[in-house]
């Protein structure tokens, strides 16, 4: 693609250089080549972009005072963005293409043009796939399943029943989705553990990432659903009945429990843990390893934008760092006492 396409795509100002520069890909300040794309964003960055042999670099405006000759230099507010669109654009489509022998297509089961199955593949009656869509080897897609246009579906992953995709949905390798959730009626009398009815749905709707061996459960007798754009890494867990909203971040080993919701634009962090029946407001970013109990609302009201809420119970961070402060007061306190009651008693 020729870099005036890409402006022209993405916008930008083309501050010197040739729109007619080929562009082939993206590639770091480092290891780019004259045909290739980097950005930077820092001014440590702009220096190693300048510096380097790519021959098209995407800066932020003014980044420095001048510019090498040899470099097209484009500007934009978000270089980063600007960046990872066009490495979008430019990437090289995969070159299999049609139903691979060794795949198990339903006969009942409806392909639209330009599908690509995998070996290994299951695909159940009554599945319906949208046109361009891949299925990769080994994927098993359950009776009833529904994918949209453009999605890929990676090595090994499993649809159950009741699983419904938008268009432009990643589902990377080992995730299982519209799996029961885990939900049980205990006898009091015996102990023993009756499951609760796991017959409902999962949505996942447009332009949604689910990172490898994630899962997530279908509704008890409603629906789980994924709303719009929302990007879930590897190793992240939701439960049955939830409600996450558009553009959430869900970062990995996070777990929520069942008939919790995330409104729009939430950042959930690492490892956090999330109770059932829990309500997490729009906007509200919680760091690394919080914990929130079963029944709470974690909105971001009373606080500035952009505040983190850490810890368990999630609250502020600089509340938690004033109370880890005291803390350690507190405690160097208590040994100078337990020192001085030594001392005096010797």
């Amino acid at each position: 693609m020729i870099l005036g396409e890409l402006i022209e795509k993405l916008g930008g100002n083309l501050i010197q250089g040739d729109p007619e520069w080929i562009v082939e890909s993206v590639n770091s300040c480092e290891r780019a080549s004259p045909f290739d794309l980097a950005f930077a964003d820092s001014p440590d960055s702009t220096t190693a972009a300048l510096s380097g042999h790519a021959g098209v670099v995407v800066l932020k405006p003014g980044a420095a005072p001048s510019y090498p000759r040899t470099k097209s230099i484009v500007e934009t507010e978000q270089p980063r963005l600007w960046f990872a669109r066009a490495a979008r654009l430019l990437s090289k489509p995969l070159t299999t293409s049609g139903i691979n022998h060794a795949a198990v297509v339903s006969h009942e089961a409806v392909l639209a043009p330009g599908v690509v199955v995998g070996a290994g593949a299951v695909i159940a009656s009554h599945v319906h796939i949208g046109e361009l869509t891949r299925i990769e080897a080994g994927v098993i897609l359950a009776e009833g399943v529904v994918i949209g246009a453009h999605c890929h579906i990676h090595p090994r992953a499993v649809l159950y029943p009741g699983t419904t995709l938008g268009d432009r949905v990643v589902v990377h390798a080992g995730a299982v989705l519209g799996a029961d959730g885990f939900g049980y009626v205990r006898d009091p009398a015996t102990g023993s553990y009756t499951q609760f009815p796991q017959q409902g749905t999962l949505v996942i709707e447009d332009d949604v990432e689910i990172g490898a061996n994630s899962t997530i459960d279908r509704g008890a007798l409603a629906e789980t659903r994924i709303r719009r754009g929302t990007k879930i890494d590897n190793l992240v867990h939701v439960g049955h009945n939830c409600d996450i909203g558009e553009d959430v971040i869900l970062v990995a080993l996070t777990g929520i429990s069942g008939s919790s919701s995330v409104g729009n634009g939430a950042v959930i962090a690492g490892q956090v843990g999330i109770g059932e029946h829990v309500h997490i407001g729009p906007g509200v970013i919680l760091g690394g390893q919080s914990g929130v109990f079963s029944g709470k609302t974690i909105t971001n009201e009373g606080l500035r934008p952009g505040t983190v809420l850490f810890g368990t119970p999630a609250r502020p961070l600089k509340q938690v760092l004033r109370e880890q402060a005291i803390v350690a007061r507190l405690a160097r306190r208590e040994r100078r006492t337990e020192k001085d009651t030594k001392e005096n008693g010797e």
